[in-house]
């Protein structure tokens, strides 16, 4: 109990400096936590592929390859299952929707959870990333801080924004990288003062990876110069890389559902896991991230990845079969990836994009070289398209520009990752509003948006602004009951029930002023004959934006809300969704 008081004692005491300060010191805490767990994920999934490969001295050992991502996502799903009950898959879509939907918080157990099931995913040769689930994990670490000190909303968003960025930040040893990340995909509305935070948190993250790590690039390269020359090719790339990342977000979550319409996990799992062995099998590069890949094409070795753990196979011999290859893999990698996920696997598809756009980054460098047209460095090429993907499947350039001069070393192709992701951004964005992040829950309307007041609307619930205490009447009740229950109460207008407790009507006290007096015609006269039609009626789990859109075209200021079988609920008055809104916009904007 001493403790507890102690303990209460000194967080009143922190709580009670400026809000600025208070924000810095748990930015630099969550930092802190966030780049160690991004440093014990990355160890995990090392540790875990050194255990299983590192003995394998009989060609007939790759064959295991076969089998081990299937056992990792059985592993995975197994033990979310048993230990963890709650889907935790799509790391970062989730992290939007606690965002959008739940306060910011994030339940506790996130804080590891996602590390612990996705380093077995991947570590076992799973072919999704590691970037969403530490993104969840960071994020989660941030929501608790805030929570256990009873923080405010806008700081608790703030300081899940600071767990994603030093996540991201950690993960590729990337600061820059982390805050954009966090201001372009999770963060909409937020001020120059609340980035500060970010940048805190996300250079600490990246100094612990620094210290435990090393402070080399994620992808070591030999890059060529940059030529001017070389700038319509990479135009020619960024078409390219957007229409791949339409096929990629399409393609992945079409799979993605049919495949969770297996209703049985074990047979989707043995379905799922087959599948990718067979992938894997035909193309060995799949297995696990492939970051190996990326970082032997951007030195040049490309064709020696076509060999393979399994030998090479003369169909993909000679320039065009290296080609044919690779293009295989573009367009195998998301099927890939999405039977990791839905086979009971725990990743994101942030590495997934990565690894494709390497390839496609390839594939026009190639296609360019053998056509005899021009000559271009294919490393280069690989380089720019990783930004390329990236700003097309998670449709945030800025991210993809500076992540992959970061992790690579590549600034002085800055130009041309410029280039190729603005255009591959602007191709994708002329047939599909949303990222793979945010394509499902702007479909539910649970998207904030750089628009403060479709953010606002987005966070307002009408379950929380639903009045219970209107007087409900039956509507076969005689003016006598009305005139009772009139006095009972202090509104203005009054719900008229059948006896099921259905909305059919609304009685309004100016229509029995006349009336309510004489008592004459308190038993010859019926609730129902004063009874008039709502304007329109509200569903408890209606969208606000469509709520207000049902104020506005009715010019209502109280509307009745039912539930979809009709039944009577309460009423929401516009004036207190309007101070609530008003309330929300402040916390919304981060002043």
């Amino acid at each position: 109990m001493r403790m507890s008081m102690t303990f209460t004692k000194l967080t009143d005491r922190f709580k009670s400096l400026p809000e600025r300060t208070v924000l810095f010191i748990l930015a630099f805490v969550v930092g802190l936590c966030s780049g160690g767990m991004a440093v014990i994920l990355k160890k995990l999934i090392s540790l875990i592929r050194f255990g299983l490969t590192s003995w394998f001295d009989d060609p007939l050992c790759n064959y295991l390859y076969l089998v081990y991502p299937g056992i990792g996502m059985l592993l995975a799903f197994l033990f979310v299952k048993i230990f963890i009950r709650e889907d935790i898959g799509h790391g970062v879509t989730k992290v939007l929707l606690a965002v959008s939907r739940q306060k910011s918080n994030i339940a506790s157990h996130n804080i590891w959870s996602s590390v612990a099931a996705s380093s077995v995913t991947i570590g076992f040769g799973g072919s999704v990333g590691a970037e969403a689930p530490i993104v969840y994990s960071g994020a989660a670490i941030g929501s608790n801080i805030a929570r256990a000190l009873k923080l405010p909303y806008k700081s608790v968003t703030i300081l899940l924004g600071c767990g994603a960025a030093s996540a991201v930040a950690g993960i590729f040893s990337a600061p820059l990288a982390g805050v954009l990340f966090t201001l372009e995909i999770l963060l909409f509305n937020i001020s120059m003062s609340s980035i500060l935070p970010l940048l805190v948190s996300s250079v600490t993250a990246t100094v612990v990876s620094y210290i435990f790590v090393g402070d080399t690039v994620t992808f070591s390269s030999t890059l060529e110069s940059f030529s001017m020359g070389n700038l319509p090719y990479y135009l020619v790339l960024g078409i390219f890389c957007g229409a791949m990342s339409l096929y990629f977000i399409r393609t992945s979550m079409w799979l993605e559902d049919r495949m969770r319409n297996v209703r049985k996990p074990m047979r989707r799992w043995i379905i799922c896991a087959l599948l990718l062995g067979v992938l894997i099998f035909l193309f060995p590069p799949l297995y696990g991230e492939g970051y190996d890949s990326l970082t032997m094409m951007l030195n040049n070795n490309s064709v020696d990845i076509a060999g393979g753990a399994f030998g090479s196979l003369p169909f993909f011999e000679g320039k065009w079969g290296v080609l044919l290859f690779f293009t295989a893999i573009l367009f195998a990698k998301v099927f890939a990836t999405a039977f990791t996920n839905a086979g009971g696997g725990v990743g994101g598809t942030f590495g997934p994009t990565l690894f494709s756009g390497g390839i496609a980054g390839f594939v026009i460098a190639r296609l360019i070289n053998i056509s005899g047209i021009h000559m271009v460095p294919e490393a280069n090429f690989v380089l720019v398209g990783m930004a390329g993907m990236m700003a097309g499947v998670m449709q945030a350039p800025l991210t993809a520009i500076f992540l992959i001069a970061e992790i690579t070393g590549g600034y002085d192709l800055l130009m041309p990752l410029i280039l190729t992701s603005a255009v591959s951004f602007a191709t994708i964005r002329t047939v599909e509003s949303y990222s793979i992040y945010t394509k499902r829950i702007a479909s539910q309307g649970d998207l904030l948006t750089h628009d403060s007041d479709q953010a606002v609307l987005t966070l307002l619930k009408l379950s929380d602004f639903i009045e219970t205490d209107f007087e409900p009447l039956i509507g076969d009740r005689s003016l006598a009951d009305l005139v009772k229950a009139i006095s009972r109460s202090d509104r203005n207008v009054y719900p008229v029930l059948d006896h099921e407790r259905h909305f059919i009507g609304v009685v309004y006290l100016n229509d029995v002023r006349s009336v309510m007096f004489d008592h004459d015609k308190y038993y010859t006269m019926h609730i129902s004959d004063f009874l008039k039609a709502a304007p329109t009626t509200l569903y408890y789990d209606e969208k606000m934006e469509s709520v207000m859109s049902k104020f506005e075209l009715y010019n209502a200021w109280n509307l009745p809300v039912v539930d979809h079988n009709g039944i009577y609920m309460g009423f929401v008055s516009k004036s207190k969704i309007f101070s609530s809104y008003r309330e929300q916009l402040q916390q919304v904007s981060h002043d």
